[in-house]
Protein backbone atom coordinates (compact mmCIF):
# COMPACT_ATOMS: atom_id res chain seq x y z
CA UNK A 1 0.00 0.00 0.00
CA UNK A 2 1.26 3.46 -0.93
CA UNK A 3 -1.42 5.55 0.73
CA UNK A 4 -4.82 5.24 2.30
CA UNK A 5 -7.83 7.56 2.42
CA UNK A 6 -11.16 7.18 4.15
CA UNK A 7 -12.57 4.79 1.51
CA UNK A 8 -9.60 3.97 -0.72
CA UNK A 9 -6.26 2.24 -0.84
CA UNK A 10 -3.70 3.24 -3.48
CA UNK A 11 -1.17 0.55 -4.31
CA UNK A 12 1.25 -0.31 -7.10
CA UNK A 13 -0.29 -1.99 -10.11
CA UNK A 14 0.93 -5.37 -11.32
CA UNK A 15 0.21 -7.59 -14.30
CA UNK A 16 -2.73 -9.01 -12.34
CA UNK A 17 -4.44 -5.61 -12.72
CA UNK A 18 -4.49 -5.84 -16.54
CA UNK A 19 -8.23 -6.72 -16.82
CA UNK A 20 -9.29 -3.81 -14.60
CA UNK A 21 -6.89 -1.45 -16.35
CA UNK A 22 -8.24 -2.55 -19.73
CA UNK A 23 -11.79 -1.87 -18.54
CA UNK A 24 -10.73 1.72 -17.81
CA UNK A 25 -8.52 2.41 -20.81
CA UNK A 26 -10.77 0.73 -23.35
CA UNK A 27 -13.91 2.65 -22.36
CA UNK A 28 -14.28 5.55 -24.84
CA UNK A 29 -16.31 7.59 -22.30
CA UNK A 30 -13.52 7.33 -19.71
CA UNK A 31 -10.79 8.03 -22.25
CA UNK A 32 -12.51 10.76 -24.30
CA UNK A 33 -9.83 13.30 -23.33
CA UNK A 34 -7.24 11.15 -25.10
CA UNK A 35 -9.35 10.78 -28.26
CA UNK A 36 -7.74 7.37 -28.84
CA UNK A 37 -9.04 3.82 -28.79
CA UNK A 38 -6.72 1.72 -26.64
CA UNK A 39 -5.79 -1.74 -27.92
CA UNK A 40 -4.68 -4.61 -25.68
CA UNK A 41 -1.11 -3.68 -26.63
CA UNK A 42 -1.72 -0.04 -25.62
CA UNK A 43 -3.06 -1.19 -22.24
CA UNK A 44 0.01 -3.37 -21.71
CA UNK A 45 2.32 -0.48 -22.62
CA UNK A 46 0.45 1.79 -20.17
CA UNK A 47 0.85 -0.78 -17.39
CA UNK A 48 4.54 -1.28 -18.14
CA UNK A 49 5.06 2.51 -18.14
CA UNK A 50 3.64 2.69 -14.59
CA UNK A 51 5.89 -0.13 -13.39
CA UNK A 52 8.91 1.67 -14.89
CA UNK A 53 7.82 4.88 -13.14
CA UNK A 54 7.68 3.07 -9.79
CA UNK A 55 11.27 1.93 -10.32
CA UNK A 56 12.57 5.29 -11.59
CA UNK A 57 10.69 7.77 -9.37
CA UNK A 58 9.13 5.70 -6.60
CA UNK A 59 5.68 6.78 -7.80
CA UNK A 60 3.36 6.59 -10.80
CA UNK A 61 -0.30 5.89 -11.36
CA UNK A 62 -1.43 3.44 -8.70
CA UNK A 63 -4.38 1.06 -8.51
CA UNK A 64 -7.33 2.73 -6.81
CA UNK A 65 -8.95 0.08 -4.63
CA UNK A 66 -12.08 0.22 -2.48
CA UNK A 67 -11.27 -0.65 1.13
CA UNK A 68 -14.57 -2.38 1.76
CA UNK A 69 -14.55 -4.74 -1.25
CA UNK A 70 -10.96 -4.81 -2.56
CA UNK A 71 -12.26 -3.93 -6.03
CA UNK A 72 -10.01 -1.88 -8.31
CA UNK A 73 -12.17 1.05 -9.41
CA UNK A 74 -9.57 3.12 -11.20
CA UNK A 75 -6.07 4.48 -11.06
CA UNK A 76 -4.67 7.61 -9.48
CA UNK A 77 -1.27 8.89 -8.60
CA UNK A 78 1.63 11.13 -9.46
CA UNK A 79 3.61 11.30 -12.68
CA UNK A 80 6.24 13.56 -14.17
CA UNK A 81 4.70 15.23 -17.22
CA UNK A 82 6.24 17.50 -19.87
CA UNK A 83 5.32 21.16 -19.70
CA UNK A 84 6.98 23.90 -21.78
CA UNK A 85 10.43 22.35 -21.96
CA UNK A 86 10.52 21.07 -18.38
CA UNK A 87 8.58 18.61 -16.26
CA UNK A 88 5.94 19.03 -13.58
CA UNK A 89 4.68 16.64 -10.93
CA UNK A 90 1.11 15.88 -11.92
CA UNK A 91 -1.81 14.40 -10.03
CA UNK A 92 -3.76 12.18 -12.38
CA UNK A 93 -6.74 9.88 -12.07
CA UNK A 94 -9.03 7.74 -14.21
CA UNK A 95 -12.00 5.90 -12.76
CA UNK A 96 -14.22 3.18 -14.13
CA UNK A 97 -17.37 4.83 -15.45
CA UNK A 98 -19.70 3.26 -12.87
CA UNK A 99 -17.67 4.89 -10.06
CA UNK A 100 -17.97 8.47 -11.35
CA UNK A 101 -19.75 11.16 -9.32
CA UNK A 102 -19.19 9.49 -5.95
CA UNK A 103 -16.28 11.62 -4.73
CA UNK A 104 -13.59 9.00 -5.37
CA UNK A 105 -11.58 11.15 -7.80
CA UNK A 106 -11.51 14.04 -5.31
CA UNK A 107 -10.60 11.73 -2.42
CA UNK A 108 -7.77 10.13 -4.42
CA UNK A 109 -6.50 13.49 -5.73
CA UNK A 110 -6.46 14.94 -2.22
CA UNK A 111 -4.52 11.92 -0.97
CA UNK A 112 -2.03 12.30 -3.83
CA UNK A 113 -1.62 16.01 -3.07
CA UNK A 114 -0.86 15.25 0.57
CA UNK A 115 1.56 12.49 -0.49
CA UNK A 116 3.40 14.91 -2.81
CA UNK A 117 3.80 17.49 -0.04
CA UNK A 118 4.39 15.21 2.94
CA UNK A 119 6.20 12.15 1.51
CA UNK A 120 7.94 13.61 -1.54
CA UNK A 121 8.54 17.02 0.08
CA UNK A 122 7.44 18.88 -3.06
CA UNK A 123 6.50 22.54 -2.91
CA UNK A 124 3.99 22.45 -5.76
CA UNK A 125 1.85 19.92 -7.59
CA UNK A 126 -0.05 20.22 -10.87
CA UNK A 127 -2.84 18.76 -12.97
CA UNK A 128 -2.88 19.03 -16.75
CA UNK A 129 -6.50 19.05 -17.89
CA UNK A 130 -8.00 19.08 -21.38
CA UNK A 131 -9.94 22.31 -21.93
CA UNK A 132 -13.32 20.55 -22.13
CA UNK A 133 -12.84 18.23 -19.13
CA UNK A 134 -15.05 20.13 -16.71
CA UNK A 135 -15.33 17.26 -14.23
CA UNK A 136 -11.54 17.17 -13.76
CA UNK A 137 -11.45 20.95 -13.42
CA UNK A 138 -14.00 20.70 -10.59
CA UNK A 139 -11.90 18.00 -8.89
CA UNK A 140 -8.74 20.11 -9.21
CA UNK A 141 -10.48 23.19 -7.80
CA UNK A 142 -12.00 21.17 -4.96
CA UNK A 143 -8.50 20.29 -3.71
CA UNK A 144 -7.33 23.90 -3.86
CA UNK A 145 -5.88 24.04 -7.37
CA UNK A 146 -6.26 27.09 -9.60
CA UNK A 147 -5.74 27.50 -13.33
CA UNK A 148 -2.22 28.77 -13.93
CA UNK A 149 -1.76 28.52 -17.70
CA UNK A 150 -3.22 27.44 -21.04
CA UNK A 151 -1.17 25.58 -23.62
CA UNK A 152 -1.41 23.25 -26.59
CA UNK A 153 -0.18 19.69 -26.25
CA UNK A 154 -0.11 16.84 -28.73
CA UNK A 155 -1.85 13.57 -27.98
CA UNK A 156 -2.71 10.66 -30.22
CA UNK A 157 -5.01 12.61 -32.54
CA UNK A 158 -3.27 15.96 -32.74
CA UNK A 159 -2.96 19.23 -30.90
CA UNK A 160 -5.36 19.97 -28.03
CA UNK A 161 -5.86 22.92 -25.70
CA UNK A 162 -5.03 22.07 -22.09
CA UNK A 163 -5.06 23.98 -18.83
CA UNK A 164 -2.33 23.76 -16.20
CA UNK A 165 -3.77 23.74 -12.69
CA UNK A 166 -1.58 23.94 -9.61
CA UNK A 167 -1.49 24.29 -5.86
CA UNK A 168 1.51 24.99 -3.65
CA UNK A 169 2.29 23.67 -0.22
CA UNK A 170 2.10 27.26 1.06
CA UNK A 171 -1.45 27.66 -0.23
CA UNK A 172 -2.44 24.41 1.46
CA UNK A 173 -0.98 25.49 4.80
CA UNK A 174 -2.91 28.79 4.91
Amino acid sequence: MILETERLILRKMSQLDFPDLAEILQNPKVMYAYEHNFSESDVQSWLERQIKRYAKYGFGLWALVLKDSGAMIGQAGLTMQPYKGSEVLEIGYLLKENFWHQGYAREAALGCKQYAFEQLNRDKVYSIIKADNYASMRVAESIGMRKEDEFITRYYNGDMLHFLYSVSRQETEK
